[in-house]
């Protein structure tokens, strides 16, 4: 693998992958490899010497869909470089997206298609004003309801889309149940999964990037280019509200890939973050504040539906710190 230039074989990379399968040739030589996590088919490499072209590939890449068909498993994903994208097209799988780098792409049900089916909308929605923001709210704070009643202001509807990954100190079902309860006296908002598509573990193994910043560069371009080419249009949505990042490098870099990739066509609001007696509200905080059992300190910086969310559950909070839940798998910073 590391030949064909995937060479980041991080515990953050390993540690998630359930099934790894070879192939051997006549001689018992190892000639093609795969792996899957999750629904994700990851560290796919196959030698062709010997072989008629693209043989050994389509065997690996069949095999590995045949597992997690017989895992109950029925939809599939694939990050990988741009060159590659047309050789998974034949064996069924559709582009999402592409830059220079890298493609990514989706087989099975149900899809992008059944996905946007499921997000409601209101009448005459093309002729409104709509917004969207993703948050991971982990958990969700006074900063984010901010910037949620800032759009809300200022458009006729507003998707607020949560991610969906259980990488996090707050699990996906209680985000969203904290972003719901914290914003249930506004109207026109619709409090959303953000899916396989926005933010999500699929978008993210990257595992043939070399640095950092390449990876964040082509992890946050294909983020965007899926939201402005599918998820926008189908949803009209015309406006992105993020905030200011001061803190983490890379969701400051993400905020300026997001406005790169998707004005002019969506605007990109970047508001400042909210501050409370000058301090700035993050999540980061917050957690923090719960592993110093320091709940007097919360109170200043989060909805009181979060304050009694983490004051009835923080024992099992904190018993995950102390697991160190938050570290396996994928860790998305700031809020």
């Amino acid at each position: 693998m590391e030949k064909l230039g995937l060479n980041n074989f991080s515990s953050r990379e390993i540690d998630v992958i359930d099934h790894t399968l070879g192939l051997v040739d006549d001689d018992g030589n190892l000639v093609g490899t795969g792996s899957i996590a999750g629904n994700v088919l990851k560290y796919i490499g196959v030698c062709n010497e010997g072989a008629q072209p693209g043989a050994r590939f389509n065997k690996i890449v069949t095999a590995l869909q045949q597992y997690i068909f017989n895992q109950k498993i029925f939809h599939s994903f694939v990050f990988t470089k741009a060159k590659y994208s047309k050789s998974f097209q034949h064996l069924g799988f559709n582009e999402l997206a592409h830059t220079k780098q890298a493609a990514f792409l989706e087989s099975g049900t149900p899809d992008v298609n059944a996905f946007l089916d499921t997000i409601p909308k209101v009448k005459d929605q093309k002729n409104k004003k709509v917004a969207a923001i993703v948050m991971n709210a982990n958990p969700f704070t006074l900063g984010h309801r901010h910037l949620i009643e800032l759009a809300n202001q200022e458009n006729d509807l507003v998707y607020v889309f949560v991610v969906a990954a259980n990488a996090s100190l707050f699990n996906t079902d209680e985000r969203m149940k904290l972003v719901q309860a914290g914003t249930a006296d506004l109207k026109n908002i619709f409090v959303v999964s953000g899916g396989d598509y926005m933010v999500s573990r699929a978008t993210f193994p990257a595992y043939f990037l070399k640095s950092p910043d390449d990876l964040v560069a082509t992890q946050t371009q294909i983020d965007a280019n899926v939201f402005k080419n599918i998820i926008a249009p189908c949803l009209f949505i015309n406006s992105r509200y993020i905030g200011t990042e001061p803190f983490s490098r890379t969701t400051s870099f993400y905020n300026q890939s997001l406005i790169q990739v998707l004005e002019p066509s969506i605007k990109v609001i970047l508001v400042p973050r909210y501050e409370v007696n000058g301090q700035v509200i993050t999540a980061t905080k917050v957690r923090q504040l719960i592993k110093d059992d320091n709940l007097a300190a919360i109170q200043k910086l989060v909805p009181s539906t979060t304050m009694d969310f983490i004051k009835n559950n923080k024992k099992i909070l904190q018993d995950r710190i102390k697991k160190d839940r938050i570290k396996k798998g994928m860790n998305i910073d700031g809020n």
